[in-house]
């Protein structure tokens, strides 16, 4: 005989999994890094079930009302608003996409994991501080260590098990979210009152874990968005005014030229960098800018459709491109975010994220230069990588810089969080 559910029985029934299902939330996403050193496509599905742990969290604890109210009140601000504009004129170009089924599964990609960071930021549960930000700088250190180990013995074991081929390059996504991490670990620990030994520690190892693995890894980005993380850091802590100002315009500028990138390079870089840059892929890149480039004067305002990049030499598009220009167009994507924004989404995408970028750099105006350092960093680290790296909307990516922006959005609040 079934006995009548207590209501009062059931509310606290969930006011007790409420703890549990946060806790479980912040785990997954400490464990992302080392989620990635095995699996380096692991980062979106990681980031969902942590969003749904936290979800499911503050729908038990204070109802769906509450929760659904704070995703609004994220919306509202300059940022949010071009965010969900880009993300809704990227659907909308699907329309003249030549194989909308392809470009809907990226618009996919790209979209769950924004929305679990979304969710994450505003579920209230999602609280990182000294003990999160050490299990997280542990747990970036670990997956750093084990993917040095693993290059240095040629992917044996992943041979040996049958889980992995001989190439080196499977640790670039890994490398890349860990570098991502960084800066949010690190500032997590800066921002410790009365640190400790094992703090300074940590704070040590994330730098020569980083810089190890860049140098290590197969990812010339890795490198380069180390460099960038370093000097924008300290210039942001030395000259805030000018560092924020100085990457304003290189952010401006870039996404302005995307669409002459490759000649850009092509004239301006000599024979001789090329050469050194050999490793880097240097010059295939300017040739891949080249032939996008084309792509992007034949349609400029509205762009070929999201998500068309990877088989854009089968679209129309690509009969509007020069002969010798039109092979490069198999590639899978340009190499380049900004690139890849103006040929899928045209002019009018590529504003909507700088938009986007600009509303969040004017937000760090006012901030001191301990608060501005670490976004600061990451933005100008996160945009040098997505300039010259990967494909713009690969879900990893976006899983790494949806985390980031959250756990500093939730660890480090500044008094204008919400505009």
């Amino acid at each position: 005989m079934s006995h009548p559910v207590v209501p009062g029985a059931a509310a606290s029934a969930c006011s007790a999994l409420a703890p549990r299902l946060a806790c479980a939330g912040h785990a997954l996403l400490i464990a992302l890094p080392l989620a990635m050193w095995l699996a380096n496509r692991s980062a979106p599905l990681v980031l969902a079930l942590a969003a749904l742990c936290f979800i499911a969290s503050a729908v038990a604890e204070e109802g769906a009302a509450a929760f659904l109210s704070r995703i609004v009140d994220l919306q509202r601000g300059a940022v949010g608003m071009a965010l969900c504009t880009f993300v809704l004129w990227a659907l909308v170009t699907i329309a003249w996409s030549h194989r909308p089924a392809q470009s809907l599964a990226a618009w996919g990609e790209m979209a769950l994991p924004m929305a679990s960071g979304l969710a994450i930021a505003a579920s209230g549960r999602f609280r990182p501080g000294r003990v999160e930000s050490r299990a997280l700088a542990i747990a970036i250190v670990a997956a750093a260590i084990l993917m040095l180990a693993e290059l240095a013995s040629d992917l044996s074991v992943r041979i040996a098990l049958g889980i992995g081929k001989q190439m080196a390059f499977i640790f670039n996504r890994p490398a890349l979210t860990c570098l991502m991490l960084l800066p949010v670990a690190a500032a997590g620990l800066l921002a410790i009152r009365g640190r400790s030994t094992l703090d300074w520690l940590l704070i040590v190892a994330l730098v020569f874990a980083g810089g190890a693995l860049s140098l290590d890894s197969d990812s010339g980005a890795a490198g380069l968005g180390l460099l960038i993380l370093l000097v924008t850091w300290l210039g942001a802590r030395l000259l805030p005014r000018l560092t924020l100002l100085l990457v304003t315009i290189s952010f401006v500028a870039t996404m302005a030229l995307a669409p002459v990138m490759g000649r850009l390079g092509d004239e301006g870089l000599p024979p001789s960098l090329h050469e050194r840059l050999a490793a880097s892929h240097s010059r295939d890149r300017v040739d891949i800018w080249l032939s996008f480039g084309e792509a992007i004067m034949a349609r400029p305002l509205l762009g070929s459709g999201f998500g068309t990049s990877p088989t854009l030499d089968r679209h129309p598009v690509a009969l509007e491109v020069s002969p010798p220009r039109r092979q490069l167009l198999a590639v899978g994507h340009p190499h380049s975010a900004p690139v890849q924004a103006w040929v899928e989404t045209g002019a009018v995408g590529a504003m909507l994220i700088g938009l986007a970028g600009l509303a969040f750099l004017w937000r760090l105006r006012r901030l001191p230069a301990p608060a501005l350092a670490p976004r600061l960093a990451l933005a100008a680290a996160a945009f040098a990588i997505a300039t010259v790296a990967h494909g713009a909307w690969q879900g990893w990516w976006i899983a790494a810089l949806a985390l980031a922006a959250a756990w500093l959005f939730r660890s480090l609040p500044s008094e204008d969080e919400r505009s």
